[in-house]
């Protein structure tokens, strides 16, 4: 498998990097992005291909569930860097449908740390399950994992206007946040309010 991402890296660079050369010359003086992007480790998913962006533009912050969790060093760090230091304009939580994460909300595991982090998200499951009967049919366990997926987006916003330098940039206007949910099966990015 290495030497296939070695040899895709050579494409890489005698096709975009090379047909984009400026532009890479540019990021080598600094990054300058406008967005501090929270998803999902989710391999089926690449931030910059979904959102057509160059290379520079997302500063990106990947974990399973695509999580803001409370009390994290890695996850504060990257919040007060992308505020404080980058300027970020925009923070995106962007959840997926099929989400591992959310599907293992369900599931008894001897895993040690997994179930430590997505405590982060259990949340967002028993808000979906209190509104809805359980559910019967294969459809309707779909519409309730897509319903979590989302809920859990809005969760982690909430989570994420807990932290003190998000706090203090928002009642200065200096960023928005934005919830978005990927659809694997059709490609499209949709807002989740």
């Amino acid at each position: 498998m290495i030497d296939k991402l070695l040899e895709g890296n050579k494409k890489f660079r005698e096709g975009f990097f090379k047909e984009n050369k400026a532009h890479y010359d540019e990021l080598t003086k600094g990054q300058n992005p406008s967005v501090l992007w929270i998803g999902c480790s989710d391999s089926r998913i690449q931030t910059g291909h979904i959102t057509q962006t160059m290379p520079g533009t997302l500063f990106i912050q990947r974990n399973i569930g695509n999580v803001a969790p409370l009390h994290d060093w890695n996850f504060a760090t990257v919040l007060e860097y992308a505020i404080r230091h980058l300027k970020v304009k925009d923070i995106v939580i962007c959840g997926h449908s099929d989400c591992g994460a959310i599907k293992a909300l369900d599931k008894e595991t001897d895993d040690v740390y997994i179930p430590l982090w997505l405590n982060n998200a259990v949340e967002a499951k028993s808000r979906v399950d209190a509104k809805i009967p359980l559910p019967k049919t294969p459809d309707e366990v779909k519409e309730r994992s897509r319903m979590i997926e989302q809920e859990n987006v809005r969760l982690q916003i909430e989570h994420l206007k807990r932290y003190p330098v998000v706090k203090k940039a928002l009642a200065e206007k200096k960023i928005e946040i934005h919830g978005l949910y990927y659809d694997l099966t059709n490609g499209a990015l949709t807002t989740i309010v």
